[in-house]
C-alpha cells in the first residue's frame, strides 16, 4: 500500500474535496512508487484561498524580525532533514542525490538570506523640499501569493517563492508540479515544525488546469509567481493581466557556453558536460548550445563526445550514477522528438547518443542516452528552441563577436558563459551578451541565492528572483511624509516669489 499524501489548508491536512488522487513513481523505476496525492481542484483553491486571506492580518502585522526568526528556524530544520528528503526528492524526479542535497542547500541558503531581510527590508530616507517635514520610504505586504513551481528543483524553487513572500508579511497557496508534489509537501512540514501559523502557508496539489487556472483567476490572489514553459507563461501573463494582477514569470531558456582559441579546454570541457548533463539537462539555465572557436572546435567535440560517451546513467540513489532519467514519459518523448528533427536538418550530425538508454538496469525508467550533435548551425531548431534534456548542439564560429552573436540569436535570454583567459574578451562577452545571468570560466548552471535570477526577452517579464530584488514582486512601496511644521505647507505649489 502506498502513501497517502494531503493537501495543506488552514494548518489541516485534508483530502482533496473530490476524494480523487493519483499516483506518482520513480522515473527511474516505475515499481518504486513515492505515494497517491490529492486531484484536487477548484473547490480545494478556494478553500485554501479563504485561509491564507484569512490569516494575512496577523501575519502581515507580526513584527518582521519575528517573521524572520521562524524562516531561521525553518532552515535549521531543513539542514536536519536534509539526507531523507534528498532521497525522497531522487525518487521522485529522478536526478541523482548529490544534485537533491544541493537542491536542499539552497532552500537552506535561501532560508537565512530572507530571514535576515526580516532586519533589513530597507527603504529610503530622503530630504524634503520645505522645512519640518520629514520623508521616507517602506514596503509593505501585498496579500495572498499564489506560487507555481516546476518538478526540476522541487524544493529550492519553492523557497525562492515561499519565504521572500512570508518575510514580506504576505499568506501563500502554492501549487507543486504533479512530478513532484512529495518534496514541496515535506517543505510544508518544516515550514509547520518551524512555527509558521495555520493559514500562513497552504498547498494544494493538482493539475495545472484543475488547481493553477482557479489560482490565478482567483479574485482574492493579487500576486502570481510562476517557474515554468514560455507558453504557459504567456497564458498566465494574459489572464492575469486582465485582472490587474502582479505577475512574476520566470521561463525558458537556451543557453550557450562559448569556448575560445585561448581557453583552458579541459575547464571548459568539465563545464559544458555539466552544464549539459546535469540534472539530465533538464535546467532552465542547462547549456543547450557550446560554441566553439573553429581553431579548437575539432579538438574540443572529440574529447566532449568521448566523455559523453562513457557517462554512467542509472538510478540517482546509486553514488556511481552521473545521469539520471528525465522526468516522466512526456519530456522522453519530447527529447526523443527533438533528436529526430536534429537529424533530420541538413548539415547536422549526430555524433554520440541520440536513443533511449536500455540494459543494465535502465529498461524501467525513462532514460536518454547524453545526445551531441555538431555540424549545428543558428538557424536549425536544435540550435533554437528548448529542448530540457540531455541534448548538447555544437556550433563553431571565427571569432568573438560572431560568437556572441550566434549566443544572443535566440528569443531567450536567460544564462550564458564564456572561457577565454583574454580578460578583454570576457569583459566585452560581459557587456554584450543578452542575458541576465553570464559565467567566466564557468558553467551555465549554479546560481547563488544572494544574486538575482531570471533573464530577458521571452525567459520572463523583468522580474527577479534571489537576492533582495525578490522582494519587488512580494511587496508594495510606500512613500510617506510627515510634516511637523504646525502649518499648512502647500507641495506642488510654487512657493518662491517672483523677483
Amino acid at each position: 500500500m502506498s502513501d497517502i499524501y494531503q493537501n495543506l489548508i488552514n494548518g489541516q491536512w485534508v483530502d482533496a474535496a473530490s476524494g480523487e488522487t493519483t499516483e506518482n513513481v520513480n522515473p527511474a523505476d516505475h515499481s518504486d512508487v513515492i505515494g497517491r496525492f490529492p486531484n484536487s481542484g477548484q473547490e480545494d483553491v478556494e478553500a485554501a484561498v479563504a485561509a491564507a486571506k484569512a490569516a494575512f492580518e496577523s501575519w502581515s502585522t507580526t513584527p518582521a524580525p519575528e517573521r524572520g526568526e521562524i524562516l531561521y528556524e525553518a532552515g535549521r530544520v531543513l539542514e536536519n532533514s536534509k539526507e531523507d528528503y534528498s532521497a525522497v526528492m531522487t525518487r521522485e524526479m529522478g536526478k541523482i542525490q548529490a544534485e537533491t542535497r544541493g537542491d536542499i542547500q539552497e532552500a537552506i541558503d535561501t532560508a537565512y538570506y530572507a530571514a535576515g531581510e526580516g532586519r533589513r527590508m530597507f527603504g529610503d530616507t530622503v530630504p524634503v523640499e520645505m522645512p519640518s517635514k520629514f520623508g521616507m520610504s517602506v514596503r509593505m505586504p501585498i496579500g495572498v501569493c499564489g506560487l507555481i513551481t516546476p518538478w526540476n528543483f522541487p524544493m529550492a524553487i519553492p523557497s525562492w517563492k515561499i519565504f521572500p513572500a512570508l518575510i514580506c508579511g504576505n499568506t501563500v497557496v502554492i501549487k507543486p508540479a504533479t512530478d513532484t508534489p512529495a518534496s514541496v509537501i515535506n517543505f510544508a512540514r518544516v515550514l509547520e515544525e518551524a512555527g509558521v501559523p495555520p493559514g500562513v502557508v497552504n498547498v494544494v496539489c493538482g493539475g495545472g488546469r484543475a488547481v493553477g487556472s482557479p489560482l490565478v483567476d482567483h479574485a482574492d490572489v493579487p500576486v502570481i509567481s510562476f517557474t515554468g514553459s514560455s507558453e504557459v507563461g504567456r497564458e498566465i501573463s494574459s489572464r492575469a493581466g486582465e485582472r490587474l494582477k502582479r505577475v512574476s514569470l520566470e521561463l525558458g531558456g537556451k543557453n550557450a557556453q562559448i569556448v575560445m582559441d585561448d581557453a583552458d579546454l579541459d575547464l571548459a570541457l568539465e563545464g559544458a558536460l555539466w552544464g549539459a548533463f546535469g540534472t539530465t539537462g533538464q535546467r532552465c539555465t542547462a547549456t543547450s548550445r557550446v560554441i566553439l572557436h573553429e581553431a579548437i572546435a575539432e579538438e574540443f567535440t572529440t574529447a566532449l563526445v568521448q566523455r559523453a560517451s562513457e557517462m554512467r546513467l542509472g538510478n540517482g540513489l546509486d553514488a556511481r550514477t552521473e545521469v539520471g532519467p528525465v522526468v516522466n514519459r512526456e519530456q522522453l518523448e519530447t527529447v526523443e522528438r527533438y533528436v529526430q528533427i536534429g537529424q533530420a536538418e541538413d548539415g547536422a550530425e549526430l555524433l554520440c547518443g541520440g536513443e533511449r538508454a536500455t540494459g543494465d538496469g535502465l529498461d524501467n525508467g525513462w532514460f536518454h542516452q547524453p545526445t551531441i550533435f555538431g555540424g549545428v548551425t543558428r538557424d536549425m531548431r536544435i540550435a533554437r528552441e528548448e529542448i530540457f534534456g540531455p541534448v548538447l548542439a555544437c556550433l563553431t564560429v571565427g571569432g568573438l563577436e560572431e560568437a556572441i552573436d550566434v549566443l544572443n540569436d535566440t528569443e531567450y535570454g536567460l544564462s550564458s558563459s564564456i572561457y577565454t583567459r583574454d580578460v578583454n574578451a570576457a569583459f566585452t562577452a560581459i557587456r554584450d551578451i543578452q542575458c541576465g545571468i553570464t559565467y567566466v570560466n564557468g558553467p551555465t548552471i549554479g546560481a547563488e541565492v544572494q544574486l538575482p535570477f531570471g533573464g530577458m526577452k521571452n525567459t520572463g517579464n523583468g522580474h527577479r528572483e534571489a537576492s533582495h530584488t525578490v522582494l519587488d514582486v512580494f511587496s508594495e512601496w510606500k512613500s510617506i511624509y510627515v510634516d511637523y511644521s504646525g502649518a499648512l505647507q502647500r507641495a506642488q505649489i510654487d512657493n518662491r516669489e517672483a523677483e
